[in-house]
């Protein structure tokens, strides 16, 4: 029986000409696609399949397909069945009260992140003199809110894939779930994926992250970085907002540097970029390895049969098998949240700086005992860099000097000796004030920044052969930048509540297109319960690892590339289409969103 249904379908692909639509004894519609580049693609209907069928749909080698006109190349089909017994409903919503609940949280998130501002402002004496400041500030938070939630239905499909597609939840069940685990990964993330991809952005933007310039490229970085999100989850092709937004922050910097008459490598941190560009590159290469490594261990390990085979007809599977599943998409979702949730988090602390300093700038929550200890480390700073500070030195020649090191990262003599004059004159301006609770609006933004190319300048000498830094003196310069750190990188608690609905919100629409896509497009067969685990247990393990070690990684690189470990580990095949179409996304991700962002940065920066 097989082989004959077998053959019939061959037959279709070899006779010609082939009309729209042919009927069967054994497949009751074969749809047939137009040709294109002498590859020939048809689509079996099966809704209607006779049970006894149903295994052909999955194990049919219909490849190298013969055309026997003369002068015909050989021809790829693929067959893919829909709505067989196999696949999960993917239709099933949240329902009528569940969208008014989606609703209501979306509305009762604006308002709670209109109040936190509010009660920050007021707390820091802030009155407003004029509107456009906070006009820009709304429409910059909802940009990169909107940032979030885009990456939640984009990113975090993959997460639940592998649970939908083995059964293991129902899809609108596993959609909230994870939503909520992406909630609780932002609000317990550590903040430090946050600042670095902020590190990436030009030093001058971030010192006037408040003019027009840094609005420009805050809107143009994350709306390039929305618009090729949306582009590639409309075609459901699985790609990565970590690449998106680097790439765009790489555009901004570029588009800057081109603007003020340098050259275009002089806006962008090289070596930041590469040490994220490694982590993104590497991690779909571990997602593939390890993945086939694991599930090839597996079958070595654990000898149960159930974990090998295709899900039953939409029954769920072993309890233990059931539970692994679940706690890997848990795993994955809060991994996501802690580590993607924190870029949007750098963005709106930057946007926050810019539009109320006297709020956001300095850290006003620093414990008693930070004022001493960032004395202490001062001196000790100062001793480590073990150069005289002339009398009377120019602490504005001193910001120049080490802004210039930052941008163009060139050593000289002068930088150390700049540096020390702004560690004693920021040391001097904390003591004077006692703490930087106190430290006055008209000041803190001149402040903050001080400290920030303080802490910016000995990150970099620590790394400089050049300076001649004793290991002491570099343990003494790192505890100083830590000081410095805490008094200006820190988000509030408000920040992680927004960002952690927006993406959380996000992740509970959207997600088919990439589910379908990571569920049944990657491998020629279907996705059994064992790959599931595998894949989602290196994804976990990737991005908890690369969230400790401050670095952004791919959630979809990492668990797409997983999966499609193991269907080439169980020899299952790949569905080359989709792998070429994932591999041209990943490609062309970073060009399309430096030349979108840079493009971008220029027009917003001629129109505010």
């Amino acid at each position: 029986m097989h082989r004959d249904a077998y053959d019939e379908i061959t037959d279709h692909a070899a006779a010609g000409p082939i009309p729209a639509t042919r009927s069967s004894k054994y497949l009751p519609q074969i749809n047939i696609l137009p040709r294109r580049a002498g590859i020939l693609h048809f689509y079996v209907a099966g809704m209607a399949l006779r049970p006894e069928l149903q295994p052909v749909c999955h194990e049919l080698p219909i490849a190298d397909v013969q055309h026997d006109a003369a002068g015909d190349d050989s021809m790829n089909a693929t067959i893919s069945m829909d709505a067989g017994a196999a696949r999960p409903d993917l239709d099933k919503g949240l329902g009528v009260l569940g969208q008014m609940g989606f609703v209501a949280a979306i509305v009762a998130a604006l308002f709670y992140v209109a109040y936190s501002i509010y009660v920050d402002a007021s707390a820091a004496g802030v009155a407003p003199t004029a509107y456009l400041p906070f006009v820009l500030l709304f429409i910059a938070l909802l940009i990169a809110l909107g940032f979030e939630f885009v990456n939640g239905f984009h990113d975090t499909a993959n997460a639940v894939a592998t649970v939908i597609y083995t059964n293991a939840m129902p899809a609108h069940v596993a959609v909230v779930w994870s939503g909520f685990f992406n909630f609780l990964g932002v609000l317990l993330s550590t903040g430090a994926v946050a600042f670095g991809i902020v590190s990436l952005l030009p030093v001058e933007l971030i010192l006037q992250v408040g003019s027009e310039a840094g609005f420009a490229m805050v809107f143009a970085l994350l709306i390039a970085a929305i618009l090729w999100n949306l582009a590639t989850w409309w075609l459901g092709i699985p790609s990565s907002s970590s690449h998106t937004l680097i790439g765009s922050i790489i555009g901004v910097g570029v588009a800057n540097a081109l603007i003020h008459g340098k050259s275009g490598t002089a806006g962008v941190d090289w070596s930041k970029a590469t040490e994220i560009g490694q982590a993104l590159l590497f991690s779909p290469l571990i997602g593939f390895g390890l993945a086939a490594a694991l599930f090839i261990a597996m079958k070595l390990l654990v000898r149960n049969r159930a974990l090998y085979e295709e899900p039953k007809n939409g029954a769920p599977p072993p309890v233990w098998i059931r539970a692994l599943l679940i706690f890997t998409c848990t795993g994955v979702s809060f991994a996501h949240g802690s580590n993607d949730g924190q870029k949007g988090m750098g963005l709106i602390m930057l946007i926050l700086i810019g539009t109320v300093p006297t709020a956001y700038a300095l850290n006003r929550a620093v414990p008693v005992q930070y004022t001493q200890e960032f004395h202490v480390n001062s001196a000790a700073a100062a001793g480590a860099l073990n150069v005289p500070v002339p009398a009377g030195a120019s602490t504005a020649a001193a910001r120049a000097e080490v802004t210039r090191y930052i941008a163009d990262r060139n050593y000289s003599p002068a930088t150390k000796t700049a540096l020390a004059v702004l560690v004693q004159d920021v040391d001097r301006q904390v003591s004077e004030y006692g703490s930087l609770a106190k430290v006055p609006a008209a000041a803190v933004e001149n402040v903050r920044n001080d400290m920030y190319l303080a802490s910016e300048g000995i990150k970099r000498l620590n790394k400089e052969d050049k300076a001649g830094l004793s290991d002491e003196g570099r343990e003494a310069l790192a505890a100083y930048k830590g000081s410095l750190d805490a008094g200006t990188r820190f988000i509030p608690t408000w920040v992680k509540i927004a960002v952690a609905f927006a993406l959380g919100l996000g992740t509970m629409v959207g997600w088919k297109r990439i589910v379908v896509t990571v569920g049944e497009k990657i491998g020629k067969s279907h996705l059994t319960y064992a790959q599931g685990a595998a894949a989602e247990l290196v994804a976990m393990g990737t991005i908890f690892g690369a969230d400790h070690l401050g670095l952004p990684v791919s959630t979809t690189h990492v668990l797409s590339s997983g999966v499609a470990g193991t269907m080439a580990a169980n020899r299952a095949g790949l569905q080359m289409a989709t792998i070429r179409n994932m591999l041209m996304a990943w490609v062309l991700t970073l060009p399309v969103s430096i030349l979108l962002a840079g493009g971008l940065y220029m027009l917003f920066s001629q129109m505010l």
